[in-house]
């Protein structure tokens, strides 16, 4: 099963990495958005763990991080993963990732473009416009062979 785990840059650094809310092309979601197909599905999914990114930015103690938001797409066993219901505070496709993920299971990264800087540093703060904004940026495709170079491209 594909995943979407919400990240900043320390996860890039973090072995493995630790289990957290993710977002999923699931049952719930394909029911939410009954006019996608799969591949808009998991775009879906991978825009709103790229929304969680933002919230774990916001988050005390990562004000050094950069302001950037980064998801991790890997493939799981869907036996460590459980979704949640959907209510107030969570989105259709949201899922508890159960166990850690080892680096070996991630597919890509996606970044956010440098440009994007500005928003996501005013959308952790709170400026809604700027958290739209953030989300309408593209998130760049990085290889998992790149998260090193990557994580001190971040600092």
């Amino acid at each position: 099963m594909r995943i979407y785990l919400p990240a900043t840059a320390a996860d890039l650094a973090a072995d493995p990495i630790t289990a957290r809310r993710a977002h999923a092309a699931t049952d719930s979601l394909a029911a939410a958005l009954p006019d996608e197909d799969e591949e808009g599905l998991e775009v879906s999914a991978s825009l709103c763990a790229a929304d969680a990114s933002v919230l774990l930015l916001s988050e005390p103690g990562a004000s050094g991080l950069a302001d950037r938001r980064v998801v991790i797409a890997a493939d799981v066993d869907a036996s460590v993963v459980r979704e949640l219901e959907v209510g107030d505070e969570v989105l259709p496709g949201t899922v508890e990732l159960l166990a850690p993920v080892a680096w070996d299971d991630v597919a890509a990264l996606l970044v956010d473009e440098p440009e994007a800087r500005a928003d996501v540093a005013a959308a952790r703060t709170g400026d809604e416009e700027a958290f739209e904004r953030a989300a309408q940026a593209d998130l760049l495709w990085f290889d998992v062979s790149e998260r090193r170079a990557l994580a001190a491209e971040l600092g």
